[in-house]
């Protein structure tokens, strides 16, 4: 078939479904929220962009696809979604930089705080399992804080070096810090978990995991001491692979696997621990995750498996305490997310804290797509953002006047038209915990 092209002067946007997150923002009341967060920078001119449609205009830029702030100029000049979220005008990407570019530490301690506990203090579910992950993310420029440290993909590239929480239950990011990459996993991690804590306010947090980086007897008297139940996997410190090279009591779980306990207490440890010991066999599992006891070169025996261990102060058995960890997992998926999804680890800027403002944001938008999810969608398949941004955003719409009234005319087919319109009544119909408050 051949054909030619022509033009239209319809204002049609890829991302009409983006009117599904316009309708559950206004029902949350989002913008009274913003504007109500007093330390958020305010524009120098009359010209400027209210702070609300900056803080919107860069979220849904990411929900749309940008991950990085050029990317942010392809939502610039959609018209019609500008007329979905009712925007005067829609920010490029200067006027991100230069509103990020105005955060401080201070800045951005206070505003994290306030988003945070807004989402926190309406989320009705309590006793919560918290997971902590730090992350590394290469930088090319010379931005502060970018130095050399751990960087397992980009050997000797400057990074910075995150901390992450998320809970675990309603897959939300509690809190996240921006940090240096000369940093280990651990620096700091009492004071972003005193952090976290007060961001969560009254939430009880009923379980802590953590992996190795973080396995040191002062987070473990800190946890004990505020009752708070951990996991944490143990690193192979020579006494540790000592410890595991002399346990005799091993239970098959299945197949390849088998598992131990001990009590444990390492020279500068005041008390004892239980230890949890996994070990698979390398034959049945070749892609069991773990370590070879690398002390026993010559035992040929230790080179047929793989082990992990954990430290635990919870009372279940030693097989629910590893299959309660293993959901921990789902942190690493989380941090894939962030990074390939909402620009994670390529929205930064010179400036240290302009760089974590911007990520404060983005783990912001985060929050709220996984509510959209939760409270919305309702599905029990946890998508993730590519896969919604194509099943549920990407749509073909225009605005059409007649008479006084605008109707978004959305282009779907008929079968998915009754898709949309169950989803329509979803998002007027469903009643959200969140509300705002002055107090």
């Amino acid at each position: 078939m051949e054909f030619e092209i022509g033009y239209t002067d319809k204002e049609i946007t890829p991302w009409g479904g983006m009117v599904f997150m316009r309708q559950m923002l206004d029902k949350m009341g989002f913008r009274k929220v913003v504007n109500a967060q007093a330390d958020l920078p305010v524009p120098g001119s009359n010209r400027g962009y209210p702070a609300t449609t900056i803080v919107e205009a860069f979220m849904v830029s990411i929900w749309c696809g940008a991950n990085r702030f050029l990317h942010t100029e392809v939502t610039r000049h959609d018209n019609a979604l500008r007329k979905i979220f009712n925007w005067n005008r829609t920010p490029g990407q200067d006027t991100y930089k230069r509103f990020f570019g105005k955060f401080t530490q201070a800045t951005n301690q206070r505003v994290s705080d306030y988003f945070y506990s807004w989402i926190f203090d309406n989320v009705k579910f309590d006793n919560f399992t918290l997971d902590c992950a730090s992350s590394v993310m290469t930088r090319y420029g010379t931005q502060q804080g970018s130095k050399k440290g751990y960087n397992p993909a980009k050997r000797g590239r400057p990074s910075h070096h995150p901390l992450i929480a998320f809970i675990a239950d309603v897959k939300l990011v509690a809190n996240m810090w921006l940090r240096s990459g000369d940093t280990s996993s651990s620096t700091n991690f009492l004071s972003f978990l005193e952090d976290t804590l007060a961001k969560l306010k009254n939430k009880t947090i009923g379980l802590i995991r953590l992996d190795s980086g973080f396995c040191s007897n002062e987070i473990f008297d800190y946890l004990q001491q505020k009752s708070i139940d951990y996991i944490v996997a143990a690193r192979f410190y020579q006494p540790v692979q000592h410890i595991i090279s002399h346990q005799q009591a091993w239970m098959v779980v299945e197949n390849g696997i088998e598992i131990s306990e001990v009590n444990y207490k390492a020279a500068n440890w005041k008390q004892s621990r239980r230890m949890v010991i996994v070990r698979q066999r390398i034959k049945d599992r070749p892609n069991a995750i773990g370590k070879t006891l690398t002390l026993f070169d010559d035992e040929n025996i230790y080179k047929q498996y793989r082990y992990t261990a954990y430290f635990t102060t919870l009372k279940l058995s030693a097989i629910e305490v590893w299959r309660v960890y293993r959901n921990r997992a789902d942190a690493e998926n989380r941090i894939k997310e962030l990074k390939y999804d909402f620009g994670f680890s390529s929205f930064n800027l010179n400036d240290f804290y302009a760089t974590e403002a911007a990520l404060t944001f983005a783990m912001l938008s985060y929050n709220l797509m996984s509510l959209f999810r939760m409270f919305i969608l309702q599905s029990k398949t946890q998508h993730t953002l590519s896969t919604l941004r194509y099943k549920t955003f990407a749509i073909g719409a225009y605005f059409e006047k007649i008479g006084d009234q605008f109707t978004l005319k959305l282009a779907l087919n008929m079968k998915r038209r009754e898709w949309c319109k169950g989803l329509w009544n979803q998002s007027n119909s469903v009643n959200l915990p969140f509300q705002f408050s002055n107090a």
